[in-house]
This record gives C-alpha cells, sequence and structure tokens, in this order.
C-alpha cells in the first residue's frame, strides 16, 4: 500500500506558442491535458496498475497562464474506491526567472486502474501515515 504521499508527483510544462490561444496564454485545454497525465501518473503509482480517467469533477480555470511562463502541475491520490483513485490536482503559473506562482486552475479527477484487458481491476487502501498525508486529504476532501 502507499500513502497520500508517495502519489505526490509535481510536473512543469514551459508555455510555448503552439500551447497558447489567441490571447497568448495556455489554451485550457493543454491545461487538462497536462493535469489528467499528471493525475493519471499519481493514480498508477498508487494502483500499480495503468489508470483511466472517468470522471472530472470541479475543474475551475481562476486565470491564465501567459505564454512563457511554467504551468506547474501538482497531483496526489486522496481516496479510493473499489477499483477507483480520486486524485487532487492543482496547476500554477509560475515565472521562470523567479519562480513566483500564482494558482490557475483546481481539479479533483477519478481514474479507473484497468488489467490489460482494460477492466477494471481492485486497488488496495491508501494510507494516511503522516501529519502531511492527513493534510493534503483533508484539504482535498473539504474541496470536493
Amino acid at each position: 500500500m502507499t500513502s497520500v504521499s508517495e502519489t505526490y508527483i509535481e510536473n512543469r510544462e514551459r508555455v510555448q506558442p503552439d500551447d497558447t490561444n489567441n490571447y497568448h496564454t495556455a489554451h485550457g485545454g493543454n491545461v487538462v491535458k497536462w493535469m489528467d497525465e499528471v493525475g493519471a501518473m499519481s493514480a498508477m503509482r498508487h494502483a500499480g496498475e495503468n489508470c483511466v480517467t472517468a470522471h472530472i469533477n470541479k475543474l475551475d480555470f481562476k486565470q491564465p497562464v501567459p505564454q512563457g511562463n511554467v504551468c506547474v502541475i501538482q497531483s496526489y491520490a486522496y481516496a479510493t474506491g473499489r477499483t477507483s483513485i480520486r486524485v487532487r490536482l492543482q496547476a500554477f503559473s509560475a515565472d521562470p526567472r523567479t519562480g513566483t506562482r500564482e494558482q490557475t486552475t483546481d481539479s479533483y479527477f477519478v481514474f479507473v486502474a484497468v488489467d490489460e484487458e482494460l477492466s477494471p481491476t481492485t486497488v488496495p487502501d491508501l494510507t494516511v501515515d503522516s501529519e502531511r498525508c492527513r493534510e493534503l486529504r483533508d484539504e482535498a476532501l473539504a474541496g470536493e
């Protein structure tokens, strides 16, 4: 079994011209794609199996990520079902020169673990073995 903190992943994407809309900010679809990819990694780290997206809940875009900035995606699993893993995802706009961050997007994804035939397969319980794990889980549950 893995703990909440063991599923924590942070990834970065530099927002290039091909990633932007006509306002020179990251296209929302690209941000969701990046979140989906990182979220799946958190889910797979816990499940030990491939995972597919089943549901996106509460996807809130608070502000854009300008071209040239870095889109930082934070992800972690915080709850499980029989075959599902709930993952908290947040995106931030970061200035590549200073590292200053502002949150841009907040969401909760549900992934389902699948076997080689793409059939749902059971996942282990997620452990909460530290104060940090408890804080992350409680924050995610409160925001759902």
